[in-house]
């Protein structure tokens, strides 16, 4: 009995093994779990060179410099930080468990992965109110949404992010080094207080779903009674040419604010609703890890739903991957046929 107890604790190891008070690893050396860090590495390395690709594109392109694209600049700014800096920082956690950077890089870690996931939630709910200008009211548009309008917007947005999460951090015993408890040395655990998971889950999750919902169901609603119009005009047209045509906008309409919709509820949904069910959410915790990296994932989703499915980010893309940036004062990323 004494052997095979001195054979398990010889298997033991710690993360820092000089520290009486360190924690003990947990390493993940299965054939599944090593999948599982390959697959999230690579969508950490996806979200980092997507996000990449929308900023150099719009910072670059004079063209580009729209108060629209600008929203989308600060979504793929917040989404940037969320793959280049949480991700990596999360699958090293997940590999072994242990945190090797001290105290006070956990306080900053979790501002950074707070402010990111929050600023590009908001980013996501004031492309919502653009386009919602944009379809109900294009003729006021250019008034009522400008360039340097919008550049404070995205200023105040961040403000209150960062502000909403040292105060988010502050009351969770969270914000200074000395305030958060540990059981051993080399652990950088969030538990998050049941009343502040209700705090966010109404300002960050309610609030911006049902803007999201309620004026994406009014630009559907709009547009296809815009569609119709169109059509019915064409159709006069037709008939007196004797021509045939198709009328698909309505359809891929329908299709583009579909797919927005689900994306995101499939992304906030699962982790706000589950965060309900227990007392206090930890960040090692499965619930966490599992919805907390649908999340995550959805910086990665962001760029292909936002920026890939315009012709300009596709012509502006091929452009960087060519090397021809240097010609961007004189390229053209709204050919007459596109």
């Amino acid at each position: 009995m004494d052997i095979i107890e001195f054979q398990q604790n010889i298997t033991v190891q710690y993360c820092f093994p000089d520290n009486n008070m360190s924690c003990k690893k947990d390493i993940q050396s299965g054939p599944g779990n090593v999948l599982v860090l390959v697959f999230l590495s690579c969508i950490s390395v996806c979200t980092v060179i997507l996000n990449l690709l929308v900023i150099i594109s719009i910072s670059l392109f004079k063209q580009l410099h729209t108060p629209t694209n600008l929203l989308i600049l600060s979504l793929a700014a917040a989404d940037l930080l969320v793959g280049m800096f949480v991700m990596p920082v999360n699958i090293v956690q997940m590999r072994d468990s242990c945190w090797y950077f001290g105290k006070m890089s956990c306080s900053v870690f979790q501002a950074i992965n707070s402010v990111s996931v929050s600023s590009s939630l908001c980013s996501l709910t004031f492309i919502t109110v653009d386009r919602y200008i944009a379809v109900c009211d294009p003729l006021l548009y250019s008034t009522r949404v400008t360039f340097y309008k919008t550049v404070l917007l995205v200023i105040l947005a961040w403000s209150f992010c960062l502000l909403y999460v040292i105060i988010f951090l502050y009351f969770n015993d969270l914000l200074l080094p000395s305030q958060i408890s540990t059981n051993c040395y080399g652990e950088c655990m969030m538990v998050i207080k049941k009343s502040w998971m209700i705090v966010d889950l109404v300002i960050f999750f309610l609030t911006p779903c049902s803007t999201i919902l309620v004026l994406y169901s009014i630009i559907f609603s709009v547009a296809r009674h815009q569609a119709r119009a169109v059509t019915t005009v064409k159709k006069g047209f037709s008939k007196k040419r004797g021509l045939k045509i198709s009328n698909s906008s309505e359809s891929k309409a329908a299709k583009k604010i579909g797919v927005v919709i689900f994306v995101y509820l499939a992304c906030y949904i699962p982790f706000y609703i589950s965060s309900l069910s227990v007392e206090s959410l930890t960040s090692w915790s499965i619930v966490w890890t599992v919805f907390g990296w649908l999340v995550y994932m959805n910086s990665a989703i962001n760029p292909l739903t936002y920026a890939m499915l315009y012709p300009w980010f596709r012509a502006s893309v091929k452009f960087i991957v060519t090397c021809r940036i240097f010609e961007s004062a004189r390229l053209n990323l709204f050919p007459e046929n596109a």
